[in-house]
């Protein structure tokens, strides 16, 4: 069955962008599982209880929510000891490239949004990879100049890019941090010693994931020890991981990438049997975290704050927010309220695709987008009473008249996101991403490499017309990313964000939805049943109430798909009672807090 999927894939990649991701979206579904952290702590016990109750959980001075207990409980001491969000992040993030290494780590990148509860300014930092200096327009296109299928791409060092993560650790902390760098990695490298049980999910994960997992001998001598998965429950320690955190705690992060670590992420990446890559040391010693203004939009009297491009996060949740903002949002039991939602989603996806990408090369209508006259414009089109029958990019005012063809490029859901609120009025939404799961597949000094190179259109021109998001030297590839504070009166009272490739930005508008017009609170507003438009079908949760309104939904005109649909959203809310943590139901997560 995988093979013929996986045929079909390159069958669609040359029919267009829609056609691309929903095979995509068929080949990886990733898996809703139990978690298997009964035995941990009464914190996280009481946590659990609280997300299977369907309740928030509840503080006064501080939170983190994240993927994974362990990394949860690492992030929560750091802020007990009166470390700032940016350091409580390090100590997360490290231990998530541990505990959930197929959705995040140091091989990896990152996009994090942070208000300043001194200054009330709110920025982002952008530690997206890069692609390397010898990349050119043609490396996923075959010697035809067709583009390859999508695992053919993915698998080996052709898909590798410079990884960000560990630069954007340090750059968070030397504006942000207040606890010394060296402590936060001590959780995940004594767990990382002693050896942690595999979760339940991360079992069925590398399980389904096994053909791929065996091709190179260092990831398959981890994730398949004696040639067999390894099994919920198994004790998993990582030596070289703990290595590597102990000599960036040292030294800092510039010996990730200056070091004997650099030469041997370059020879993994150029060693790849099969599929080699084109990266060279000088790649990693000039990467660079850029920090950008963050992208913002009106919403209910409300501002929507997030992360510009190169994600297309922030301008898509916004533009889709923005058509909304004229209309009333009926119940989440109303097919008229998902025909809204979803044409307003298609019009975003529209322009995403044709607009959106690395700003730093591509001149793009960033004002123009996002502009109320824009926006009520194109929210004309959705005062009909059915689906709209086709959708296309607008045009946005544009400082820079440029045609751009719409491109073809596939996201997978394998992302991990982390939401912090600390005791000095600091909040901070991180998401961070090794892209597909298990990224790469190549790992090294006990981190998988990302394959983030496939966020960008596998194609460079159609009929003759450059593709904003083609691959370039130096160039980040496009995300849909969407970490997102959402500010009243110049305060954060929302931080959310979620994995999920490109169905992100439909996760992420909904709960803003849920919280702000229906009045959930963030844990209802997370566990929501979901419904996600981006290109015409309507993707309906499956074992959730979005099944009933599937006829109703068709007679407006849709093509209604029933799938799995595993966010994985954590938010935390701001009030004048405290702090609400919420964490999705889908996956092993918790909020923690005091």
């Amino acid at each position: 069955m995988l093979n013929l999927r996986l045929g079909g894939l390159l069958a669609v990649v040359l029919a267009g962008p829609m056609a691309a991701q929903q095979a995509a979206d068929a080949v990886a579904p990733e898996a809703t599982t139990s978690t298997g952290f009964e035995s941990m702590s009464d914190a996280v016990s009481a946590a659990m209880a609280a997300k299977a109750d369907g309740v928030p959980v509840m503080a006064q001075d501080w939170m983190v929510v994240a993927a994974n207990p362990h990394a949860v409980e690492a992030g929560a001491e750091v802020l007990r000891q009166g470390g700032t969000a940016a350091d409580a992040m390090i100590a997360v993030q490290a231990v998530l490239g541990l505990v959930e290494p197929q959705s995040s780590g140091l091989g990896g990148g990152a996009f994090l949004v942070w208000h300043d509860g001194a200054t009330g300014e709110i920025t982002t930092l952008d530690g997206r990879e890069t692609a390397p200096m010898a990349a050119t327009p043609r490396l996923f296109l075959d010697e035809e100049g067709a583009p390859l299928s999508f695992f053919d791409a993915v698998v080996g060092g052709r898909s590798v890019g410079v990884p960000g993560t560990p630069a954007l650790l340090q750059a968070a902390h030397d504006r942000w941090g207040k606890a010394a760098w060296g402590g936060l990695f001590d959780p995940a490298i004594s767990l990382a010693e002693q050896g942690f049980a595999v979760s339940p999910r991360l079992a069925e994960l590398i399980a389904g994931d096994a053909g791929r997992l065996g091709r190179f001998p260092d990831t398959a001598a981890y994730f398949l020890p004696n040639g067999a998965p390894l099994a919920a429950g198994d004790m998993l320690s990582n030596q070289p991981y703990a290595d590597v955190l102990r000599r960036i705690a040292q030294d800092g992060a510039d010996v990730f990438y200056t070091s004997d670590i650099a030469q041997d992420i370059v020879a993994r990446v150029k060693g790849a049997e099969g599929n080699p890559g084109v990266m060279e040391p000088v790649d990693l010693a000039i990467y660079k975290v850029k920090e950008r203004p963050a992208v913002c939009v009106e919403y209910r009297a409300h501002e929507v704050c997030g992360m510009g491009p190169p994600s297309s996060g922030a301008l898509t949740v916004g533009q889709t927010l923005g058509m909304l903002e004229s209309f009333e949002i009926p119940g989440a039991a109303d097919a008229e309220t998902w025909r809204l939602i979803g044409d307003a989603s298609r019009l975003a996806f529209a322009d995403r695709e044709r607009y959106m990408a690395d700003i730093d090369f591509v001149p793009m209508p960033l004002k123009g987008l996002l502009s109320p006259e824009y926006l009520a414009e194109r929210a004309l089109l959705l005062t009909g009473d059915d689906a709209l029958p086709e959708v296309s990019a607008g045009t946005p005012k544009f400082e820079h008249a440029m045609l751009w063809a719409p491109g073809e490029s596939i996201e997978f859901p394998s992302t991990s996101h982390i939401s912090i609120v600390d005791g000095y009025g600091n909040a901070l939404s991180m998401t961070t991403t090794i892209e597909n799961g298990f990224g790469s597949r190549l790992m090294v000094h006990g981190f998988l490499l990302n394959n983030e190179l496939t966020d960008f259109s596998f194609r460079s021109h159609v009929d003759g017309v450059p593709v904003a998001n083609r691959v370039e030297p130096g160039k980040r590839p496009r995300s849909s990313m969407a970490p997102t504070i959402v500010r009243k009166d110049g305060a954060p009272v929302l931080v959310l964000g979620s994995p999920g490739g490109s169905r992100i930005i439909g996760y992420v508008t909904q709960a803003i939805i849920a919280w702000i017009d229906w009045g959930m609170d963030v844990q209802q507003a997370v566990a929501s049943p979901h419904g996600v438009n981006r290109f015409g079908p309507f993707d309906l949760e499956a074992g959730t109430p979005m099944e009933t309104l599937g006829p109703d939904l068709e007679l407006l005109g849709y093509e209604v798909s029933v799938t799995e649909l595993n966010s994985g959203l954590h938010a935390i809310s701001v009030g004048p009672d405290g702090l609400q943590g919420g964490a999705d139901p889908r996956r092993e997560g918790i909020a923690l807090g005091e």
